[in-house]
């Protein structure tokens, strides 16, 4: 009996761990998405007379790389929800990073001209590299914990 409730309670946990994992990414997604639609707004509305063609076509790369990695966060976030959360958090983790280093640069970059911000930029893009890797790797084991229905099972002619 004590062996059951220890297994209850290890169950409960892990499916804990993965609804608030699941929660966060796909909240920070949201959050990222709207942010970028705004911010996609605000620079086709209220900078383009303001700003450069260069500082306006920064500023479009930092909302577009927003916007691309809002989706992947809400994918995080459904990823985390249906396989072991921990390696789906590390990519989630290094998305938010690369969000914030490489998009807020490059707003800021546009918006105040100082070009030294565009030295934290490839900082950003380097946690984007480390997140995609950190997919491919949480992907690669998700998989291979799936059970193989090809080979038996009830369905197995």
């Amino acid at each position: 009996m004590a062996d059951l409730c220890k297994f209850r309670a290890r169950v409960e946990s892990a499916t804990h761990a993965s609804s608030s994992m699941h929660t966060k990414f796909l909240l920070l997604g949201a959050i990222s998405a709207f942010i970028g639609v705004a911010a996609g707004a605000f620079g086709a509305h209220g900078l383009e007379a303001r700003l450069s063609a260069d500082l306006l076509a920064v500023y479009e790369t930092g909302v577009r790389y927003e916007l691309f990695h809002a989706v992947a966060l809400l994918f995080v976030g459904l990823a985390a929800d249906r396989w072991p959360p921990a390696p789906w958090a590390r990519a989630g983790w290094m998305f938010v990073a690369g969000t914030v280093l490489f998009s807020g640069s490059l707003y800021a970059l546009a918006l105040t001209g100082q070009r030294w911000l565009g030295a934290v930029t490839p900082l950003g893009g380097v946690c984007f590299l480390v997140g995609w890797i950190f997919v491919a790797m949480a992907t690669l084991r998700s998989v291979s914990q799936q059970p193989d229905w090809t080979s038996s099972g009830p369905n197995k002619i």
